[in-house]
């Protein structure tokens, strides 16, 4: 019974997450930060932002992907079913819907109207999402370097209209981690024999 109240709570937020996030994935990310880490305390605050990070980089929707780590880590295989298929139903439905009188409902005003409003709020949950993982994330020089470099990179081929994939970005970043883990720990690695041989001559 405790299992399946746990279940249904999981899948009335993930139908509530899907239902009322506006423009995609990025939107969704500070609804499901405010709900899963800051009121229900089930991931902390550096684990959302490495799930966000790994939603990002592998295939599929990243609001779909949160929603299978999210399910899976909370209530195991049936939260990772449950929480999918509750974040997809909105969206289905909708655009199901939507589908059946496309041309009128493209063509009305009122529709037309309400996008335009829905934009600006999309890129303010996008930009909020974005500071508040920003704060909390550690700080390091890796880190800063990683993200002004990141940074410059969009911003100029923004500003020239160079078509270039963000999965470059994140491959680049993933590369770099590892290429700073790598160099650290040979460096540890060749360091512990010396303190050792230093302990067993004392």
């Amino acid at each position: 019974m405790k299992k399946l109240k746990a279940l249904g709570l999981l899948f009335a937020v993930m139908l509530k997450t899907g239902l009322f996030t506006f423009g995609g994935g990025y939107a969704m990310i500070s609804l499901l930060q405010n709900e899963f880490v800051e009121k229900r305390k089930w991931l902390g605050g550096d684990e959302f932002s490495d799930l966000v990070g790994i939603a990002e980089s592998t295939p599929g929707p990243i609001a779909i992907n949160c929603a299978t780590y999210i399910g899976y880590k909370t209530q195991k295989f049936w939260g990772a079913l449950v929480a999918t298929i509750a974040v997809c139903i909105p969206s289905f439905a909708i655009i199901f819907a939507i589908s059946l009188f496309f041309d009128a409902f493209l063509g009305n005003a009122y529709v037309a109207a309400a996008f335009r409003g829905i934009r600006i709020c999309v890129l303010v949950l996008i930009v909020i999402a974005g500071v508040k993982m920003a704060v909390k994330v550690k700080k390091s020089l890796l880190n800063i370097l990683i993200f002004t470099a990141t940074f410059a990179g969009m911003l100029v081929t923004g500003l020239f209209a160079v078509n270039f994939s963000s999965v470059f970005y994140i491959l680049a970043g993933g590369a770099a981690g590892l290429a700073v883990y790598a160099v650290l720990f040979i460096k540890d690695r060749h360091k512990k024999p010396k303190d050792g041989e230093e302990g067993g001559g004392q």
